[in-house]
Parts: structure tokens; C-alpha cells; sequence
């Protein structure tokens, strides 16, 4: 790995979210204060820029009614959600995604998590970094696919 720094983002959580898509920052953002207290900001530095991270949320996160009771078996059976993982355009392709994924399960190796993504392309890089598809979900106008740790299956 290069010069990169994996750190959870205690101090300024809007530096991470000025990285987001402006779709994604609307979703996180005008929420953020109610969900603070049950979430984690990891991300991935270089050269004291942040390049990537995502969110470990302790419960649903917002907009989350259309997944609400399957999301609360989840939590429920100790996994935790995996939300606005991004790593910026510009450091695409350098397998950095996997790097921030591996540090988090690195961080403790035993949790469990689970995600939801539109993107069915990610399908093989989910996989690669030990998830499992489970299903297709739909959000309102639009599917979503469910993953799982592949290490945990329940």
C-alpha cells in the first residue's frame, strides 16, 4: 500500500461528506447530528487528503423505512451496515476500495456487516472482499442488492 493512512474520522465529519456525490451528501448530511452517536467515519488519507471511506452505522441510517424490519433482524443478530462507501474518482482503480475494507474488518475481525448497493456491477468486487449476495430489494422506484459478510452467514 502506498502512503495511505486508514483512521476513523473523529474531528470533521464534513470533510469526508464534501467527497460524497451531492445526491449522497443530501441523504447524510441534514441527518447527521441524529446519527453521530450510533455511527463511525472511516476513511482512507494520502497526504492528509481524504481519498475514500464509508460509514459503520449502529442502526438504520436515514431513508432506510423500505428495509426497516429486515435491517433491525440484522442489527439484531449483531451486524453492522456499511453505508457511502466512495473513494474519490480520481483514486480509482487501485484496488483502494478492497484496502478500506480490509482495514475496517482488520479493526475487529469478528463483527459481521451487511450493505445495500444499486450498482450491480460491484457484484464481483463485493464478492471479492468476502460478502455474498443475498437478494434483490426494492427502494421505492428502483432495486437495490443486499450483501452479507461471507465469513458470518446466517
Amino acid at each position: 500500500m502506498e502512503d495511505f493512512i486508514f483512521r476513523e474520522l473523529t474531528d470533521d465529519p464534513q470533510a469526508f461528506f464534501e467527497m460524497l456525490p451531492q445526491d449522497w451528501q443530501d441523504e447524510i448530511v441534514p441527518f447527521w447530528d441524529d446519527y453521530k452517536a450510533e455511527s463511525k467515519i472511516y476513511i482512507l488519507e494520502k497526504h492528509l487528503a481524504i481519498i475514500g471511506g464509508g460509514i459503520v452505522f449502529y442502526k438504520s441510517p436515514p431513508h432506510f423505512e423500505y428495509f426497516e424490519s429486515e435491517a433491525s433482524s440484522f442489527f439484531n443478530k449483531g451486524y453492522l451496515y456499511l453505508g457511502f462507501i466512495w473513494i474519490t474518482e480520481d483514486q480509482r482503480n487501485k484496488n483502494l476500495g478492497s484496502v478500506w475494507l480490509q482495514q475496517l474488518k482488520a479493526q475487529n475481525p469478528n463483527q459481521k456487516y451487511f450493505l445495500l448497493t444499486e450498482e450491480d456491477y460491484l457484484q464481483h468486487f463485493y464478492e471479492k472482499n468476502d460478502f455474498y449476495r443475498i437478494k434483490q430489494v426494492q427502494n421505492q422506484e428502483h432495486q437495490e442488492w443486499l450483501y452479507l459478510t461471507k465469513s458470518h452467514p446466517d
